[in-house]
């Protein structure tokens, strides 16, 4: 059976792996990405502005105006939208990247769990397992929130979204703002959380390897004659 020191670390371990794998499942989920505001004008030269807010899924889009009619709000599915394009491949390679850190903090939880009630000895289910897991995940992460920022400021992802929801209205495109929402930000949330998880691991580290070293001191300290006996 684990110690009371080495089970409250390792739950607090839990906590926060499951607190990054809930904020994974949250930032999937949410459309709250970043929004675009897209200026622009038509042929019969009516000007605005376009509002494009959207996820990983899903989004919606609205405009402003300066003169002419506005239209209603758009609501889409961000992939169907981009249909075939660089701009899908690169956004799909950041949902995948997002799925497989929501794998690794599922195993993340269940090892950090698993270690608060039973005492694995040097296998797969010990700390070094737990450091692979919470590095895989902040490198899933890390590289999805580049990517995502990569392609929307790069690669104009809101001025493609934006003219394959206005394909038939011939607008012409201006500049564009983008403004990072809350779920972005969220990915940030997800680091530091498996760099809470890790420092917390190495904490248990460390006090194991002084309880070990106090242990040593008794017998190196004994005279040789009880050593013998």
């Amino acid at each position: 059976m684990p110690t009371t020191q080495k089970s409250l670390m390792f739950l607090s371990g839990f906590v926060t792996s499951l607190g990054a794998l809930v904020t994974v499942c949250a930032i999937l989920a949410l459309p709250q990405w970043v929004t675009g505001k897209i200026e622009f004008r038509d042929q019969i030269f009516s000007n605005g502005s376009i509002l494009i807010t959207y996820g990983l899924f899903r989004g919606v889009s609205s405009q402003e105006m300066s003169s002419g009619l506005v239209q209603p709000d758009l609501s889409f599915e961000v992939l169907t939208t981009l249909s075939n394009s660089s701009q899908k491949s690169l956004h799909t390679v950041v949902i995948v990247l997002l799925f497989l850190s929501l794998f690794t903090s599922l195993m993340s939880s269940g090892l950090t769990f698993f270690n608060s009630i039973s005492s694995p000895y040097q296998t797969w289910l010990g700390t070094i397992s737990i450091f692979v897991w919470n590095g895989l995940n902040m490198t899933f992460v890390l590289v999805a929130m580049i990517l995502f920022a990569v392609n929307t400021q790069a690669n104009n992802l809101s001025v493609v979204l934006s003219s394959a929801l206005y394909l038939m209205q011939g607008y012409t495109y201006g500049s564009t703002t983008h403004i990072y929402e809350y779920s972005f930000w969220l990915m940030l949330l997800i680091l530091g959380l498996n760099i809470i998880t890790i420092i917390i691991i190495v904490f248990y580290q460390k006090a194991k390897y002084h309880r070990k070293q106090e242990h040593r001191r008794p017998m190196e300290n004994a005279p040789k004659d009880g050593i013998l006996f």
